[in-house]
């Protein structure tokens, strides 16, 4: 089951939340937000508010509702909370302090007092960046995430990336309560933060691959639904992107394990590794699934009854992994190789549209070939030299005599 430890309150502005990884432990890093944001769960999304967000990638946090006019320095309330991240026994580094910044209303002498804090070792704006000058004597590293259309210019100090999909007034885009959400800007940026924040606060790292390989034994090997779910964060989902199957959130992804994947795969169901890509918190795989189809196997083909005929499928999923947890898979893989091995999908179908140059011809009927192939593409997967590339080039629509 999932790991919660809770917050403490230090001040009405200050909250303090321990790692919330299976390790525990975690270098601190500190949250910078506006007053005037929702920082609660909201139901159009599984993404949490940035301060569960951060620690379940395995950082001691602490965040700050920074209200610009309030009474005291910023650079005091980043003290305080520094000081209370040195106390916690879960926060490995009080040394070296990252800062996560999300507000709009920051001003240029704000930014210039958080770089200037004798702990920040790397700072990240979400959404808005003040002024370029504030980092001009710094040699704190800045990465900045903005709304816009139009690229800007990075320099030795800071590192800039743009999201042309958003409006550049939309500066809250990684707040799942607030209007300017937008899940894939969301994404993107979080990874690219945690690229950037890593090496400069040695961590956290953790073994991507151990995680993954793990997570897949309990599915398909031990065949278990609770250690398999304890691999997972707490709101965690899987998309099986072919079928619409899967779970979103912890109670409906442990039904659909429990009655519609773990216990619904063929006893020789195996899984072969083609290619591994690993990042900073995800891996992508190549692979086969390789089964025979003795049973209904609700997640892959829902609803066809047994045929008894062996099945290898390449598939990709793409796995984000959120500290030393799973966050979610994406797997994808073609349906049409699926069908054809299992005799269930003819290989010509009937051609319903006017063929060029035959226009003509109104009572003449045509058909195509379908462009699927059956047992080679796992073939040509695992081998690229195993079947002659470019044979479906040579298929032609026919006329039906």
């Amino acid at each position: 089951m999932s790991v919660s430890k809770p917050s403490v309150q230090l001040t009405p502005e200050i909250t303090i939340q321990p790692p919330l990884s299976r390790r525990g432990t975690g270098p601190g890093l500190v949250l910078i937000v506006s007053p005037d944001l929702q920082l609660v769960r909201h139901e159009k999304t599984l993404d949490p508010p940035p301060l569960k967000k951060w620690a379940e990638e395995s950082f001691a946090v602490a965040q700050v509702i920074l209200d610009p006019t309030a009474t005291g320095s910023i650079s005091d309330q980043i003290s305080t909370a520094v000081e209370a991240l040195g106390k916690h026994p879960e926060c490995t580094s009080a040394e070296k302090i990252g800062v996560v910044v999300i507000h709009a209303g920051l001003a240029a002498d704000a930014a210039s007092a958080i770089l200037s804090h004798t702990s920040v070792t790397a700072a990240v704006f979400y959404g808005h960046y003040p002024s370029s000058t504030a980092s001009s004597s710094s040699s704190v590293p800045v990465l900045v995430h903005l709304p816009s259309k139009t690229p800007v210019p990075t320099n030795e100090n800071i590192k800039t990336y743009t999201y042309p999909n958003l409006s550049p007034d939309a500066p809250y885009f990684t707040i799942p309560s607030h209007d300017n959400y937008n899940a894939s800007s969301a994404s993107v940026s979080h990874t690219r933060s945690l690229t950037f924040l890593k090496p400069l606060l040695n961590g956290p790292y953790f073994d991507l691959e151990r995680i993954w390989d793990e997570h897949t034994y309990y599915e398909f090997g031990d065949r278990s639904v609770e250690e398999t779910m304890a691999t997972m964060v707490d709101e965690p989902y899987v998309n099986h992107v072919v079928t619409l199957t899967g779970g979103i959130g912890r109670a409906n992804l442990t039904q659909f394990y429990t009655h519609h994947f773990i216990f619904n795969n063929p006893d020789d169901a195996k899984l072969e590794l083609i290619s591994r890509t690993v990042g900073i918190d995800r891996i992508v795989d190549e692979f086969l699934f390789e089964c025979t189809h003795n049973r209904t196997i609700d997640w892959l083909i829902p609803g066809i009854p047994p045929t008894f005929k062996p099945l290898s499928v390449p598939m990709t999923s793409i796995v984000n992994i959120r500290g030393d947890r799973l966050y979610h898979e994406h797997i994808a893989w073609d349906q049409g190789t699926v069908l054809r091995q299992l005799g269930l999908l003819p290989e010509h179908l009937p051609f319903p549209y006017p063929v060029p140059g035959a226009e003509s011809e109104t009572r003449t009927k045509y058909e195509y070939r379908l462009p699927v192939a059956g047992l080679a593409t796992a073939k040509k997967l695992a081998d690229e030299a195993s079947e002659p590339s470019n044979t479906m080039l040579e298929y032609t629509v026919r006329r039906v005599e």
